[in-house]
């Protein structure tokens, strides 16, 4: 009976929808205009977007629409902050990698010398070690590719050598005028960001970081239990032309170094309320002496670490302002595969001070910084120093900081301008010294034997005559001018490079910077003040 009863009303039922939704239909806007009724219009398009699609849709000629977005997404950054970047697709991969603090491949360090790709450094531990392959060996093939005498790019001999864990491919190598085929099974290959650690005296340390990548923490806590394990009880700490990083790098080393529950730092932004970052736990030095050091290259997270340690006077800041860097980004995926890295807030050091140096008059004014304040005297003179910011904030003990425009040292180190003629800067331009450096250790290998570490090798090694007339002879065929006219400040330079790239050779980044350092002056400074200190 019933079903008989919504049988009968069932058509009046749809009669009566069907009218209520004409009615509603022709009151919605637009109803007398022929167009969609709002309940199924699409929100309006913004004119970039509808500019995009007429070009497609009606242009005369047929156009790179990709490349014509990536303009046009540039050209709106450019109105924004220096650091709101658009990543390619093609560039994706690599940015992430440098900052992930991994990539897959094959293991080793090369250079090109006169179409040659040659291996200067072989990853210890790696897939090319393993198979066998030894510095000084040429690369001549990549599978069926020749990569030998045909100008090869880096970035072509990169893209070749690289690819998935666990896939395998065979290099053709020369080696003592012999081709030696070695099948490479290709791994993941760590790119550390904390280059040296070693002890300068017998108690104090030293950690160079080259950036604050995924991996940045754990191998700084893997240098501090190594030092402290030999007695390390203050600490050096070179942040020098290090760019940045991850935040979350920067925050936890700061942690080792801070007592209590201390502010790192904090963020704000227009659509990020503020956030604060707090130590947490207790810390691996968070007592002892302790220095960092800085310069105009240290930037971001360098500064946030630089900015705490300074406000809550937990060590010494030695060596020039830094760059100026107190925005954050983030990285957003993009549906094409590319990516936009966006600057969605500032931070703040402890004492509330923010150090991004302003970029009103626009990235080329912000990009010359540098150049202006070498210009300006600033590299080498601590009085030439501009503080942009005329508010005082204070220290945890008192002292007056300035924002603005970087962290100001504490102890001021000029830049060395007689490092720098132009014999010497040919030489930088022509990498003549890592070449030559490369081409003596490889054909004089068994003179090194005797060093049984870079410590023992930077304290009894001497570049003697005979070698820094060969290396002049080398610089004067691969036409580096004023070889005849070498001051003595810079056959200084010539000797203290090529000490150290020797080094380098063996003992990678380690040697290098262990060498280096013994007889930099931010580091002797650093020694001084540590070694007064209790």
């Amino acid at each position: 009976m019933l079903n008989r009863k919504l049988n009968v009303f069932l058509p009046l039922l749809f009669a009566i929808v069907l009218a209520l939704g004409m009615y509603l239909g022709h009151q919605m806007p637009g109803s007398n205009s022929g167009a969609q009724t709002l309940l199924f219009s699409r929100a309006p398009q913004g004119p970039l977007q509808e500019v995009m699609d007429l070009l497609k849709v009606k242009y005369v000629d047929t156009l790179k629409v990709a490349d014509l977005q990536q303009e046009a997404i540039e050209g709106l950054l450019g109105h924004l902050d220096p650091h709101s970047i658009y990543i390619p697709p093609s560039n994706v991969e690599e940015v992430n990698e440098d900052l992930d603090g991994a990539f897959q491949g094959i293991g080793v360090e090369f250079n090109i010398t006169a179409d040659t790709v040659n291996v200067i450094s072989v990853i210890a531990g790696g897939p090319s070690e393993t198979a066998g392959v030894k510095t000084g060996d040429k690369i001549i093939k990549v599978n069926d590719s020749l990569v030998a005498g045909n100008g090869i790019t880096a970035d072509k001999i990169r893209k070749l050598l690289r690819g998935p864990k666990e896939s395998k491919v065979m290099i053709s190598m020369l080696r003592q005028q012999k081709i030696q085929q070695i099948e490479i099974t290709r791994g993941v290959i760590p790119l550390y960001s904390v280059d040296a650690s070693y002890m300068i005296t017998p108690e104090i340390g030293y950690i160079k970081i080259s950036k604050f990548a995924g991996t940045t923490y754990q191998e700084f806590i893997e240098a501090m239990r190594k030092l402290q394990k030999t007695g390390m009880t203050k600490l050096v700490i070179d942040l020098r032309q290090n760019p940045g990083g991850y935040l979350d790098a920067a925050t936890r080393i700061a942690d080792e170094l801070l007592d209590d529950n201390k502010l790192i730092l904090y963020t704000k932004g227009k659509s990020y309320p503020r956030t604060d970052y707090d130590c947490e736990k207790p810390g691996l030095f968070e007592k002892g002496a302790l220095a960092i050091l800085a310069d105009e290259g240290s930037a971001s997270a360098s500064e946030i670490l630089a900015g705490a340690v300074q406000d809550w006077d937990r060590g010494t800041i030695i060596g020039r302002r830094t760059f100026g860097k107190g925005l954050v980004q983030e990285q957003f995926d993009l549906s094409n595969g590319g990516a936009l890295r966006l600057t969605v807030a500032r931070y703040y050091t402890p004492s509330g001070r923010s150090i991004q140096k302003s970029y009103a008059n626009g990235r080329v004014a912000y990009d010359e910084d540098i150049m202006n304040r070498f210009n300006h005297g600033e590299f080498v003179n601590k009085d030439s120093i501009k503080q942009l910011d005329t508010v005082r904030y204070k220290t945890a003990n008192g002292r007056v900081v300035y924002g603005g425009g970087g962290i100001t040292p504490d102890i001021f180190i000029p830049f060395d301008t007689s490092r720098f003629s132009n014999v010497i800067a040919n030489m930088y331009a022509r990498s003549t010294f890592s070449n030559f450096a490369y081409q003596y250790y490889n054909s004089h290998r068994d003179e090194f034997k005797s060093y049984k570490d870079a410590t023992a090798f930077t304290k009894k090694f001497e570049l003697n005559n005979d070698i820094y007339n060969a290396y002049k002879t080398f610089a004067a065929k691969d036409s580096v001018r004023g070889i005849e006219s070498i001051k003595p400040h810079d056959e200084v330079e010539i000797r203290t490079r090529l000490k150290a790239l020797l080094a380098r050779q063996i003992w990678s980044y380690e040697g290098f910077y262990e060498s280096m350092n013994k007889d930099d002056e931010m580091v002797k400074k650093a020694v001084g003040i540590l070694q007064t200190e209790k």
